[in-house]
């Protein structure tokens, strides 16, 4: 038995009328005819009553089209949710992000979503390290990492959604709070709150870099994994911070920011998603990162 053997029976059954069926099937009716029969025979029960003016369905023809009707009304919709999912246009969405971009991003990003795709359950992972985003983006636990590059795995596809200027964190009233902008150069004593170095975080391993540039060693007196603790930290007087720009958007008390120079240092952020699933509405939520950040 076949799909075509129930579209044929519905017909039939509908309009109760072997000539007005075929016409609706674009098909010839001796054929018709046939499917119908052979139907009956692999069933082992008659559907029909024919004569020479009429057609009537018999009780197991009744109860056989209410099933027929369902599975096909079935088959249809998921042939519509099968192409809506392959056009972007509805399913689910897991987005992870980083800590800076959770606060200062997201939100836009979730209504511009909200706007461009209301079909799609819009779901978010915020204060995600770039390793475990890429972790979970390789388990397939979220399907857009939005984290700080670089990303080496031949399996994952990148774009750069855009460069965040730093910033460094300082306690308030601490020292170095009457200058305008500072160098690194002037860090150099300072004792530093950070995320986790080691290749355990990328900010972690950035801040590391950029200190060996300047000639010294950083001295990271604590470790931690959410900007939001980083940050509080800082208020706490544990220490200062190296932070993309987009942290001021936490807003903690106590904090007090002063740009980094020289005026171009910063850091990518970028899209992260594998290759194999970048689909239609991977493109739809890349357009929309695209367009808020312009």
């Amino acid at each position: 038995m076949e799909l075509r053997h129930l579209r044929y029976f519905r017909a039939v059954a509908e309009e109760l009328h072997f000539g007005r069926a075929a016409k609706r099937l674009l098909i010839a009716q001796p054929p018709l005819s046939q499917q119908i029969r052979q139907l009956e025979r692999e069933l082992g029960v008659e559907l029909l009553l024919r004569s020479t003016r009429s057609v009537e369905l018999t009780p197991a023809g009744r109860a056989y089209l209410e099933r027929t009707i369902r599975i096909l009304d079935a088959v249809d919709d998921a042939a519509d949710l099968a192409r809506r999912v392959a056009d972007g246009t509805t399913g689910r969405l897991t987005i992870g992000c980083v800590g800076s971009a959770t606060y200062s991003l997201l939100p836009q990003l979730v209504r511009a979503l909200a706007e461009l795709i209301p079909d799609v359950d819009v779901r978010v992972r915020g204060e995600m390290l770039a390793p475990a985003q890429l972790a979970a983006l390789t388990a397939g636990d979220i399907d857009l990492a939005l984290l700080r590059p670089p990303v080496i795995d031949p399996g994952l596809s990148t774009t750069v959604i855009r460069r965040d200027p730093l910033l460094v964190a300082l306690p308030e009233g601490h020292r170095l709070n009457h200058r305008k902008v500072l160098q690194l150069t002037d860090l150099h004593n300072e004792e530093f709150v950070a995320h986790a170095g080691g290749g355990r975080s990328v900010m972690g391993d950035f801040l590391t870099t950029l200190c060996a540039d300047a000639g010294f060693t950083a001295r990271v007196r604590h470790e931690v994994e959410e900007t939001s603790t980083l940050v509080t930290l800082v208020a706490a007087g544990l220490g200062v911070a190296i932070v993309p720009a987009p942290t001021y958007a936490l807003n903690v008390a106590g904090v007090v920011y002063r740009p980094l120079r020289p005026r171009g240092l910063g850091i990518d952020l970028a899209a992260a998603w594998l290759t194999s699933t970048h689909g239609q509405l991977i493109q739809r939520v890349i357009e929309a990162l695209q367009a808020i950040t312009s």
